[in-house]
């Protein structure tokens, strides 16, 4: 599909597709080419689907229970610490968990097993190796372009006895046990179309494969009523959750200390798929937000970046600098003036026993 999107750059006034689809509101109209890319990109969805479903592509099994958390919008969905949590809950019932990864926009295409000490972002990627900082012993993370290659590989090695596909609904290869898909309750469906012109991977009728389906930042919107009789009309025999993110500490980038930031005027910047949810995290938090900066989703810093966001912080007013975890891995070899504290964020999820009840 890369040549589709190769395609949509060249519409007249469109730099970068990805810029494009942070929108909600579909832009087929305004750009016909990105409408004639995006009805194609379903077809060719549908078709892979169908020749899966029909037995023409083989899914492999690794031999384990495998557990799937996906999307169905590109973008943030709030998908890694539900990796986080299925993970944890697996461990704590004995298995050997193995998370397995792509390792998004990763430098090193080699396979890598990433851990707390030596992995680099840029190498391992910036979501793996949060999750490795998280979990620590827990779980053996892999990041590799060649997830079942990978899986049969750490079955071999660790003895693994469950596996975990970090953004696996669309990646049919493996078989799984459970389908699981997070919805962005703030922005469930991408404005409706598929990639380019939307934010949608596939076909929503494609929900109909989904286990169970979590329903992301719900305490974003007060009514999810008229999301879920949707969603059940795709999915009827999904199982569905709601999940809010909960702030659990702020510690320092540099130092892991837990740091207060009650009575400071805080400077908060991320680079994710979905910013506002994390400025609206911390609006709910007795912080004052002397103001906000985004970057791209899986943004490198540079030192340049940060000399900016210092000197933009401190005409605001701002005394300490807030990022998420995902991209504190990217930035500790940088140098700060400010101090820069780093938020941890658990999900809570609306009925805990049930869900877990489905593994």
């Amino acid at each position: 599909m890369s040549y589709l999107f190769r395609l949509c750059e060249k519409a007249p006034g469109v730099t970068k597709w990805t810029a494009l689809c942070d929108s909600s509101q579909p832009l087929g109209n305004n750009y016909p080419v990105l409408g004639i890319a995006s009805k194609l990109y379903g077809r060719v969805a549908n078709l892979r689907n169908y020749l899966y479903d029909r037995g023409v592509f083989e899914a492999h099994d690794l031999g384990a229970f495998t557990v799937s958390i996906g999307n169905i919008t590109a973008g943030g969905t709030g998908k890694t610490p539900l990796v986080a949590y299925v993970s944890e809950l697996l461990a704590a019932r004995g298995e050997k968990v193995c998370i397995l990864t792509r390792g998004y926009g990763r430098r090193d295409p080699s396979r890598r097993i990433v851990v707390t000490a030596d992995s680099a972002s840029s190498n391992a990627g910036d979501e793996p190796v949060e999750l490795a900082q998280r979990l620590k012993d827990k779980a053996v993370i892999i990041a590799d372009s060649d997830r079942f290659a990978a899986g049969e590989w750490a079955k071999r090695k660790f003895g693994v006895t469950a596996f975990v596909l970090d953004d696996g609904f669309q990646h049919r290869r493996i078989r799984r046990d459970i389908d699981i898909v997070c919805i962005d309750a703030a922005n469930p469906f991408g404005g409706g179309e598929m990639l380019p012109s939307g934010r949608l991977r596939e076909p929503l009728a494609n929900l109909l494969r989904a286990t169970a389906i979590v329903i992301t930042r719900a305490d974003l919107v007060e009514d999810l009523g008229g999301l879920r009789d949707e969603i059940t009309q795709f999915a009827p025999a999904a199982q569905i959750f709601e999940c809010r993110n909960v702030l659990r500490k702020i510690y320092g980038l540099k130092t892991d200390e837990p740091l207060t930031a009650g009575q400071t005027r805080a400077y908060a910047f991320c680079g994710l798929g979905n910013p506002d949810s994390f400025f609206a995290l911390l609006a709910k938090q007795s912080i004052g937000i002397a103001g906000v900066k985004s970057f791209p989703d899986h943004h490198n810093y540079t030192q340049a970046d940060i000399t900016a966001l210092h000197r933009e912080a401190m005409e605001a007013g701002a005394e300490l600098l807030l990022t998420t975890a995902k991209d504190a891995v990217k930035l500790r070899d940088l140098s700060f003036t400010l101090p820069c504290g780093v938020v941890g964020i658990d999900l809570e999820l609306d009925d805990a026993e049930r869900f877990a009840a489905i593994f």
